[in-house]
């Protein structure tokens, strides 16, 4: 058992450390390249924070866990919004400014409204999973069509202040670029073995696994970076790590576990969790939309929607106790 345990944490250290370099890599490649850093702040930071989370999905589908993987991107998205805003709010309340991200909170909405209709029959099949692919696939290129003819967003000047102050030479970005992927894959199979072992060990299912011990620790690079953006006053980035890791995980990380390996969807999963999800992200939508002026978050809703991910965490673990509390 203490191998296991050990493959669990020391995969979750490895995964957020190597998930940090290959976001700078990747973000500063792209400067290199040209990359406007609207386009850097939606789509690459969006991708490579959301990178643990496909690798680890990914990974467990091919594996024939799927249940780490749905897991692990719905109770990813439960933490960006109820934990990392929650804490991030109480710390310094986050306003939001970006009119890009302003237009991206109800595209958030609406897959994630689809994306839990598609489970309703009990299923995620590869039609399902493709038709979350498509969707986001689509969304990405009016993002990458948005981010390049918008002008003076305020997600952008916080972008650029941000890769102004992390100079960092083609080669070397190149270098973190590939050494991250790599090192996110070996810790996603560290993880994912431990994951499953621990879970067989306690006898819980692995989506109550994937939902909290995986989800947290995949959830841990937005964390630390919202955190350090809204210490530095930079809210849309912020707000943005959320908002694109939400849609990431929504779309693309369960299209492509569904995909690999179509799986059955328990009725917990829509009652409990996507339950939960869709409320954290209603409220986010209300609190982040700003519909008489700037959306804001302040310490109350950050101090209620840290209450959330308390109440929904030690609701799961009282079923793990006490398997008949519904």
């Amino acid at each position: 058992m203490m191998f296991p345990l050990l493959a669990l944490f020391s995969g979750l250290i490895l995964l957020v450390w190597s998930a940090d370099r290959f976001v700078d890599g990747a973000s500063a490649t792209a400067s290199h390249l040209g990359m406007s850093p609207l386009l850097i702040g939606m789509v690459v930071v969006g991708f490579g924070t959301s990178a643990p989370e496909m690798a680890v999905s990914a990974l467990a589908a091919l594996q024939g866990n799927p249940g780490i993987a749905l897991g692990n991107a719905y109770g990813s998205n439960i933490a960006n919004i109820a934990l990392i805003l929650g804490v991030t709010a109480i710390i310094h309340p986050v306003a939001l400014h970006s009119r890009v991200l302003r237009t991206e909170l109800p595209i958030l909405a609406g897959s994630a409204l689809l994306g839990c209709g598609l489970l309703l029959d009990g299923n995620l099949s590869r039609g399902d999973g493709w038709v979350l692919l498509t969707l986001f696939f689509a969304i990405m290129t009016w993002t990458v069509f948005n981010g390049m003819h918008k002008r003076g967003d305020a997600l952008a000047e916080e972008m650029s202040r941000e890769l102004d102050e992390s100079i960092m030479t083609l080669g070397r970005a190149l270098f973190w670029l590939i050494a991250g992927t790599v090192l996110l894959v070996g810790a996603s199979r560290i993880l994912v073995w431990g994951a499953v072992e621990v879970a067989r060990w306690f006898g819980v299912s692995d989506l109550i696994i994937g939902l909290t011990v995986v989800a947290l620790g995949t959830s841990l690079p937005e964390l630390a970076s919202s955190l350090v953006a809204a210490r530095k006053g930079e809210h849309d980035i912020a707000l943005g790590n959320v908002i694109g890791s939400n849609l990431f995980n929504t779309l693309a990380v369960v299209g492509i576990a569904g995909t690999i390996q179509p799986l059955a969807v328990g009725p917990e999963v829509l009652g409990r969790d996507g339950l939960v999800m869709l409320l954290l992200t209603g409220a986010l939508f209300v609190f982040g939309y700003g519909f008489r002026g700037p959306g804001r978050i302040n310490r109350v809703e950050g101090g209620l929607l840290l209450a959330v991910y308390f109440g929904y965490n030690g609701y799961l673990v009282l079923q793990v106790i006490l398997p008949g509390v519904s």
